[in-house]
C-alpha cells in the first residue's frame, strides 16, 4: 500500500559472510579461470593485477598479496622472464628494487579482466545506481580493513 513505509529486513553478520563468501568465490573461480587463458596462475594474475596500480618495492607487494617475501622473488622472477614485469631501482633508496609492468605485462591484465566473463555479466546487470551504491558500500567496508586488523 503506498505512503506506508516497510520495514528493512534484518540480516545478520553470518548472513552477510555467507553471501561474501560466495561472491567472492565466483569471482576467484572467474578470476582464475581467466588468468589460465593467458598462461599464468592465480598468483601471478593478481601480482599483475596489484602491479597495474603503479610500481611497488618486492617488500610491499608481498604484504599487498599477503605472502612470504621470499615466494615473491620467485614469482617476480618468473614474470620477468616472460617479459610482463622488470625491476628498476626505487628513486629514493637505491637498495630496493621496484617491480613494474611492462607494455605486454599491461596488455596481459588488460586481457585477463576483458575475460571474466562471469564477473563481467554480474556487474553489467546492475544499473548506474547500483553500481554506484556497490562502489560505496565495498569502499565503505574495506577500505583500510588490513589497518583496523
Amino acid at each position: 500500500m503506498p505512503g506506508i513505509p516497510r520495514a528493512t529486513p534484518r540480516v545478520d553478520t553470518a548472513q552477510l559472510m555467507e553471501l561474501l563468501a560466495t561472491s567472492l568465490g565466483a569471482y576467484y573461480g572467474d578470476f582464475t579461470e581467466a588468468a589460465a587463458r593467458e598462461n599464468l596462475t592465480a598468483s601471478q594474475g593478481k601480482t599483475l593485477s596489484v602491479l597495474r596500480r603503479g610500481p611497488a618495492a618486492m617488500r610491499v607487494l608481498a604484504q599487498t598479496l599477503s605472502c612470504d617475501a621470499s615466494n615473491m622473488t620467485g614469482l617476480i622472477d618468473r614474470l620477468e622472464k616472460r617479459g610482463l614485469v622488470r625491476r628498476e631501482p626505487s628513486p629514493t633508496d637505491r637498495r630496493v628494487k621496484n617491480v613494474l609492468l611492462t607494455a605486454e605485462g599491461e596488455r596481459a591484465v588488460d586481457a585477463l579482466r576483458a575475460s571474466m566473463h562471469t564477473t563481467t555479466a554480474a556487474l553489467d546487470a546492475l544499473d548506474d545506481d547500483e553500481r554506484a551504491t556497490l562502489h560505496d558500500l565495498l569502499t565503505r567496508t574495506f577500505a583500510g580493513a588490513k589497518d583496523k586488523s
